[in-house]
């Protein structure tokens, strides 16, 4: 069995890993439940909202993203307070967890190996809706076991979809250009926030769709009204961007592009200052 060849190894490493600084999976006192599941996440916004619905002490490690500051879903600091991992299935048997949470994203051959060496993985997928993102937050709590902290954090959210009709021509329209020049799907999350926001999609009613390309050139010739730039490409930093006279530019931080749960009061946040900000310089115009 490759498990009986491996173990004798890991044995070793979980001592190394329980003396990593920064390790809080091995502090049982910060656990409520001695029986309670341990977890190690292998994705940024999991990460995110596993530290808010579980006792420190069921969480032995996050992904490595979320101690990069351009990845990490969540604040950096925190992040550092908690062991990370690469993925590997030895590291993460070392660790020893009751439960590995990753994306449903994850390789098949490595979900493959995780269950063969006995470990229990539970996928998730990315939220669509505020909706969807209230659920995952609630699936994730179920696994934790912690209804107190899992309420408290969607109490703290407010998630619930915001009723929003069709939008009215005179709402600003909006182009989300995301690293790589591509703009997203409106059967994504952050299309739906930027709906309940106020803005038009002006990628998509220029018949684009998820992943689409959209060059400097064609932003120029037909620009909307606001232009979120999300990546750092040579068109995206062109300066005849700012011979754009009628169009608002707005960097807006890849860290809230595609995670859902704690990210999402941010992405509102930062949507209705962009918003206020453009109904200031158009005479308090509302759709």
């Amino acid at each position: 069995m490759v498990r009986s060849k491996i173990l004798p190894a890991l044995a070793a490493m979980a001592v190394l890993a329980s003396c990593a600084p920064g390790m809080r999976g091995d502090d049982k006192s910060a656990s409520p439940n001695e029986d309670a599941p341990t977890f190690v996440s292998l994705n940024p916004c999991l990460d995110a909202i596993l530290v808010e619905v579980a006792a420190p002490g069921q969480v032995l490690a996050l992904s490595h993203y979320s101690r990069d500051p351009s990845a990490s879903s969540m604040d950096v600091e925190r992040a550092r307070e908690y062991g990370v991992t690469g993925g590997t299935a030895e590291e993460i048997l070392a660790l020893g967890p009751d439960i590995v949470l990753a994306s449903s994203f994850i390789a098949p051959a490595t979900k493959a190996a995780f269950e063969r060496l006995g470990l229990r993985v539970e996928t998730f997928g990315s939220p669509l809706t505020p909706e969807g993102s209230a659920d995952q937050i609630q699936r994730l709590g179920l696994l934790t076991g912690d209804k107190d902290r899992t309420e408290a954090l969607l109490n703290a959210l407010k998630l619930e979809s915001r009723a929003q009709a069709d939008l009215p021509a005179s709402a600003p329209s909006a182009t989300l250009w995301q690293p790589g020049q591509i703009v997203p799907g409106e059967q994504t999350l952050i299309s739906a926030l930027l709906r309940e926001s106020g803005f038009r999609s002006h990628s998509a009613e220029l018949g684009l769709g998820q992943g689409d390309y959209v060059s400097l050139e064609m932003t120029i010739a037909n620009p909307p009204d606001v232009l979120f730039v999300a990546g750092d490409s040579a068109g995206q930093a062109h300066p005849a961007l700012r011979e754009l006279k009628n169009t608002q530019i707005e960097r807006f931080d890849t860290n809230m592009l595609f995670c859902g749960g704690p990210s999402i009061p941010r992405v509102h946040e930062f949507l209705a200052s962009a918003r206020g900000r453009w109904e200031q310089a158009n005479d308090g115009a509302r759709p």
